[in-house]
């Protein structure tokens, strides 16, 4: 685990540094991806209007935000309290992480002379897939250490690769993040998680007498 998170890291500091920096080719990438897809937006009405549906109210960050409240809620009912502020400062830091980092990189998002949709804040990273990816990641993480069920795992994660993969795809069908962002926010949203987890791990062994 420790050895994904720093490689998930390294990646996510590559991707930051070069939107950061406007590097040529993976701003040309961007803009390729970005037209194609706006040109099939515009003219698939029906397909966009379930984007926005999926995008606005199924993997929305406020959406994931309350599954994580119901985690949280779980935890704590469960005694699990060490693990509730965990999951709770996880997320929260992912928040910050992402506000921050628009801050900071002040990437413009695309912009349509016909949009289908539009977003705030800077474009990198996208807050909707490093907030699905950070949630999913977690209720990944707390199923797996609650039950031993072949189902249950197999159903989290289907259910978590979806859900990242789809709300990624509707931020740049809708048009307003670069295929870069959406990357970026997986990247980082993986990073932490898998940091978050590593670092769990040897606060609850250096407790244990």
């Amino acid at each position: 685990m420790e050895r994904t998170a720093v490689a998930l890291t390294a990646a996510a500091v590559v991707v930051t540094l070069l939107v950061a920096v406007r590097w040529g080719p993976l701003m040309a990438f961007d803009r390729t991806v970005a037209e194609g897809l706006h040109r099939q937006a515009v003219g698939d009405t029906g397909l966009t209007r379930v984007n926005r549906v999926f995008t606005d109210w199924v993997w929305d960050p406020w959406t994931m935000r309350l599954v994580t409240a119901v985690a949280v809620v779980a935890l704590w009912w469960r005694r699990e309290r060490l693990l509730a502020v965990w999951v709770i400062a996880t997320s929260a830091l992912g928040t910050g992480l992402s506000q921050g980092l628009k801050w900071a990189v002040g990437r413009p998002r695309p912009h349509w002379p016909d949009p289908v949709a539009t977003a705030p804040y800077g474009a990198y990273p996208s807050g909707h897939a490093l907030t699905a990816t950070v949630t999913c990641g977690l209720v990944v993480w707390l199923v797996w250490r609650r039950s031993t069920a072949r189902w249950a795992r197999g159903t989290a994660v289907a259910v978590a690769v979806v859900s990242v993969v789809g709300v990624g795809f509707t931020r740049m069908w809708l048009g307003v993040h670069w295929s870069s962002d959406v990357l970026g926010g997986w990247l980082l949203g993986a990073a932490l998680v898998t940091l978050s987890i590593s670092l769990f791990r040897r606060v609850t062994l250096s407790r244990t007498p």
